[in-house]
């Protein structure tokens, strides 16, 4: 089974990115110690600083289905309507090169 890696995009309400930031930055150490999670980096556009992105590698589909059902994730699951303008974006992507 190959790894699965996905650009997950999420975008704050203006009066809302620092509260959203505060949930996003609080999903990293845990989520880096999950089984699977090979990497899990995050960060903010360039011109626009309403909008989080995370580059994340995991070992397997199953890895990650397991990440999405972790309790860290609830404080930020529960809030989506209140802290985001729009749904969150979620891309698949097949990498070419492999992990180096």
């Amino acid at each position: 089974m190959s790894h699965v890696t996905i650009i997950g995009t999420v975008t704050a309400k203006p009066e809302m990115r620092e509260e959203l930031q505060k949930l996003l930055s609080a999903q990293v150490a845990p989520t880096r110690l999950e089984s699977g999670c090979i990497n899990y980096d995050f960060h903010v556009d360039a011109d626009d600083p309403n909008m989080f992105v995370f580059y994340e590698n995991w070992r397997s589909q199953a890895d990650l289905d397991a990440h999405m059902k972790m309790p860290h994730l609830l404080p930020l699951v529960s809030e989506v309507d209140r802290l985001l303008s729009r749904p969150v974006e979620i891309r698949h992507l097949r990498m070419l090169s492999g992990i180096a």
